[in-house]
């Protein structure tokens, strides 16, 4: 079982916030498993975008961890906008975390 949405969303900001690294919460989406983005602004016109990842990538854990995937890279700021309008299209409960952090820091575990 997974930790809410709601829950997982505030102890991340916290952590980030523990860190020094300014992050908001941008949307507000299901407390209880709405889908999580995450938009990392590098402050140099290229911005990075992580999504969740897809459960066939690790259906044989059962941490209940939260996992992201890498869905833009190094893209423009624009391009990342372009597909969050989409995402959200697509699925009008989901969460938006924006990271302003020069180094591109998250502390997302990424699944392999």
């Amino acid at each position: 079982m997974r930790l809410r949405s709601d829950f997982w969303v505030s102890a991340h900001l916290r952590r980030l916030g523990i860190e020094g690294i300014p992050a908001v919460l941008r949307r507000r989406g299901s407390p209880e498993a709405g889908a999580i983005f995450v938009k990392v602004d590098r402050l140099d016109g290229t911005a990075d975008l992580y999504g969740p990842a897809p459960q066939a990538l690790f259906e044989a854990e059962d941490s209940g961890d939260r996992r992201f995937t890498a869905l833009i890279t190094g893209g423009t700021p624009l391009d990342v906008e372009e597909r969050l309008t989409k995402e959200i299209r697509f699925d009008s409960d989901l969460w938006i975390i924006e990271i302003d952090d020069r180094q591109g820091r998250h502390f997302l575990e990424l699944a392999e």
